[in-house]
This record gives structure tokens, sequence and C-alpha cells, in this order.
């Protein structure tokens, strides 16, 4: 796969109400587990008197990541069935939390998975979902005479640049849409005063 889905801007979902209790759901774009885990502290201080903040995240394209959390509700009763919603909707890079706030009527472990699953679902189907390409890290290294050759390629294979140091050589950090990284490793063949650097892992 050259694509990946996930969200375009954070979003809540209408409050679902089950015998009394309130679930809201709040899905965001995220890029870190750091970053999940700030959105998780802000999240239970703004709702610090519910009785449950359950979650889900999955992190990644090709090499993926994930981690879901009942937070107290019975074993994959919240957290799995928030995860089975980023799964239907072919999601990465999200998370998606859900609050409760006890109603007085124990729903029971099959009550609440439906209630949990449907409020992701909820808050899933009030999101701008994206579709964007794969991109791959590089760094080329080469000398100023090879600038005109090497911009024309990134010019032509539409190559980003994220980062550019123009010292004693020029050091260019780019991101190559993973559908054009095989033609951008054959132009590169040519050019043996470029030093390419491997990347890490996708963008």
């Amino acid at each position: 796969m050259d694509t990946y889905k996930t969200l375009k801007t954070p979003v809540e979902s209408p409050v679902h109400k089950v015998k009394g209790s309130k679930f809201i759901s709040y899905a965001y774009p995220v890029q870190s587990r750091e970053e999940v885990d700030l959105i998780l502290k802000d999240l239970r201080g703004e709702h610090s008197k519910s009785n449950h903040c359950c979650y889900a995240w999955r992190l990644g394209k090709e090499k993926v990541e994930y981690r879901y959390n009942d937070d107290g509700e019975p074993a994959n009763s919240a957290g799995k069935p928030i995860y089975g919603q980023i799964q239907s909707f072919e999601l990465t890079d999200v998370l998606i939390a859900v609050i409760r706030y006890f109603g007085g009527t124990k729903l029971g472990v099959g009550g609440l998975i439906q209630a949990y699953r449907e409020s992701a679902r909820l808050g899933l189907e009030h999101a701008s979902i994206l579709r964007k390409e794969i991109k791959l890290p590089f760094t080329l290294e080469f000398e100023y005479p090879q600038m005109d050759k090497v911009m024309r390629l990134i010019k032509e294979k539409q190559i980003e640049i994220v980062t550019q140091d123009m010292e004693m050589k020029v050091r260019l950090g780019l991101l190559v849409s993973k559908k054009n990284e095989a033609a951008f490793r054959k132009s590169l063949v040519q050019m043996h005063e470029v030093q390419l650097e491997e990347p890490n892992g996708p963008n």
C-alpha cells in the first residue's frame, strides 16, 4: 500500500446515552505515544468527575503499534471495542478516547461493549478522514556543483525538502512518496557524486 487513512482534525462526538450513563467520544490525529499521553492527561483533567476514560490508539503505516485500555471497566469491554472501530475505519496515527459518566445502572459486559463501540463509531462518523501518501525520509549529501542536477530530480519527482544544511557540502532532508521510491533510487544510481542515507521508516 502506498497510502494510509487518518483524521484531518480532532473531533468530539455527540453524547451517547445508555440507561442513564453518558458516553462522549473524542478522536485525534496523533504522531507519537508522547502526544497520546498528553492528550489523555488533558482529557482526564477536563473530565475529572467522570468515572472512566477508556481509549485505543494506533500508530504507524507498515510497522503498526497499538494499545487499548479499559480504565477500570471489565476486561475487554471498552478499549478493545474502541480499537475495533479504528480497524473498521482502517485508520492509523489516531487516538480515540471515550469518557463515561456512570448513570446508576450497570450495563453488563455486553452492554458496555456495545456502548463503547457505538460511541467510538459516532465519533469517527463525525470526523473528516484523509487518505494520505506514505512518504519515506531520505538524506542526500553532495558537493555544490551537483546542485542543479539534484534540484531537477527533486522537481521532476515532486519530492518534498524538509531540511537544508549548506556548509562545506550540501545536505538535504527529503520526503519521497513510496510510489516514487523506486524511480528516485534509479535516478540516483546515475549520480555517483551524490550520497544517499537510507530512511529509518515511513512518515
